[in-house]
């Protein structure tokens, strides 16, 4: 490592939103470019519930990547209140789907299929901690009655500290962790527990949604927390923790559908993601800490290889399109129209 440039073995994204038809082509070239696999998430209409259906995504994600590319799609399961606890063993047994996805019913996009009360799915549960098939958590409670800012301190109440008692041998990843009680509460778990942080929620604190008006392209769920959350999260990745680990959360939509009277929740990252988290570690004082955040924590977790090859970024000023195309519609990303002082360049050779 110089100071004018950065090699790092090729990094893994472990919660990513990819879409699907021309969403999917649009975007799917900027993840490609950068890591060697992904988490998808299964949130699409109608959602990835089978092992079938995650196969045909699958399908439709390897045909959409641009010639040449190296990239593995790692699939996961939408689990409802009516998932069948066999399907389990089917998703384990077919090699391609490496977790099932907990969306309490109405957190985020798409999640109104999702499970209304989690002793619904106990035997499902259960039947992951036989197959040794990681749950990967959406952390909020959804009551109207919840501030939107303590639906995840809430969840962890209510929800993950039980669950852990109940089942104690069920691997989780607590998707996306906004608080300082989220790492509280996985620094208290063993090493069977772990978290993705994403680069919106370690730049930014809640008051970037209302820097100069409102500002939708911030606005994600869960939505951007306080500074001293953020400065949590921070000294979580910057400790070196191997429970914390890169998952962008990035999270497509038409830029019409963002600023709008009732606007999606959502940060695209993906274009960039490397380089913010870059940023991020070298503001922070710890770039030597990234390389094992991107690339070796995550894949140690889900028990696969770490990545032989090697990516290299420059220390280079860039500015950040101010949209992206998507389909028929455009694509605001994030940090549009501003510059980067880090690039990526490509693998390393």
């Amino acid at each position: 490592m110089s100071m004018d440039q950065l090699i790092l073995r090729r990094p893994d994204d472990w919660h990513l939103h990819l879409r699907d038809g021309a969403a999917l082509r649009a975007v799917l070239p900027h993840t490609a470019a950068q890591f060697a696999r992904a988490i998808v998430m299964p949130n699409l209409k109608p959602a990835v519930t089978t092992t079938a259906l995650a196969a045909e995504y699958r399908a439709r994600i390897l045909a959409a990547l641009p010639a040449g590319s190296d990239f593995t799609p790692l699939m996961t399961l939408y689990l409802t209140d009516r998932t069948d606890p066999r399907e389990i063993a089917t998703a384990r047994a077919s090699g391609i789907v490496h977790g099932c996805k907990l969306y309490p019913a109405g957190a985020t996009t798409n999640s109104d299929s999702g499970v209304t009360d989690i002793r619904r799915i106990d035997a499902v549960l259960e039947a992951m901690v036989a197959a040794g098939m990681p749950l990967q958590v959406h952390g909020e409670v959804t009551a109207s009655d919840v501030d939107v800012f303590d639906r995840e301190a809430r969840f962890i109440d209510e929800v993950l500290a039980p669950l852990r008692a109940r089942l104690p041998q069920l691997r989780i990843v607590f998707e996306h962790v906004t608080t300082a009680a989220a790492v509280e509460f996985v620094r208290a778990q063993g090493a069977d527990v772990a978290a993705t942080i994403t680069p919106q929620h370690l730049a930014m604190n809640r008051n970037a949604l209302f820097t100069g008006g409102i500002r939708p392209h911030h606005y994600c769920l869960p939505v951007l927390k306080r500074e001293r959350d953020r400065v949590a999260l921070l000294d979580a990745v910057c400790g070196g923790d191997a429970r914390f680990f890169l998952g962008t959360d990035s999270a497509p939509h038409a830029r019409h559908t963002k600023e709008a009277a009732c606007g999606c929740a959502g940060i695209y990252s993906a274009h960039a993601a490397i380089e913010f988290y870059a940023e991020i570690f070298e503001q922070a004082g710890a770039l030597s800490r990234l390389e094992a955040f991107a690339s070796e924590f995550g894949p140690r977790f889900y028990g696969l290889p770490l990545n032989e090859q090697r990516i290299l970024l420059r220390r280079e000023s860039w500015a950040v399109p101010d949209h992206y195309a998507f389909g028929a519609d455009t694509l605001v990303p994030l940090r549009a129209g501003e510059t980067l002082g880090w690039r990526f360049a490509g693998a390393a050779h």
